[in-house]
């Protein structure tokens, strides 16, 4: 009986493996239709690659259609090759899928209306912390020169925030100083 189970489980996994992979090794139904390879038209396969690299794989999310290796990404490659087959244009090509999937499907998002904070904010933010680190420099710069200053002159100061010492904290520390030297 044990036996029995443990074949049928071996059977099911074949029979799930073996769907697996063939179909991961069939050809697109594109391919198939129209009975054209990738090396039948160079030009089309660089044009095909140069739209997959601007579009973004909506199942891997941070590649390109062309880097990505999902099921999903093929499937776009195979309809963007058929657009420019049926004699689209790349920017119609790029207006299908920005009418199918929004704008949000471009890596790189066009310049205009609310997309501009997308291309001006790190800029903005990059010199915003520019200008933060030099008033920061120069302040401690004056501050430094106003401390050698004011030592230079025999002035007791002390950084700001911190209370100026008293004379009696001042005979005490002395005090402390001469019973530690004897």
């Amino acid at each position: 009986m044990i036996y029995l189970r443990q074949v049928a489980a071996l059977l099911i996994l074949a029979a799930v493996g073996g769907a697996w992979v063939s179909s991961a090794t069939a050809q697109p139904a594109s391919r198939v239709q129209t009975g054209q390879t990738a090396a039948d038209d160079p030009q089309l396969e660089a044009q095909v690659r140069e739209l997959a690299a601007k579009l973004r794989c909506p199942t891997c999310r941070a590649l390109s259609v062309q880097d990505s290796p999902s099921g999903m990404a093929q499937e776009m490659r195979d309809l963007i090759r058929e657009q420019l087959r049926a004699g689209k244009t790349p920017e119609e090509v790029t207006a299908y899928f920005v009418e199918r999937y929004g704008e949000w499907i471009l890596l790189k998002p066009t310049a205009e209306g609310f997309n501009w904070t997308v291309w001006l904010l790190p800029v903005l933010m990059i010199a915003g912390g520019l200008v933060f680190v030099f008033l920061t420099a120069r302040r401690w710069v004056v501050q430094g020169q106003a401390r050698a200053a004011a030592l230079a002159e025999g002035d007791d100061i002390e950084p700001a925030g911190r209370p100026a010492a008293t004379a009696s904290g001042l005979a005490s520390a002395r005090h402390r100083r001469e019973e530690s030297e004897s």
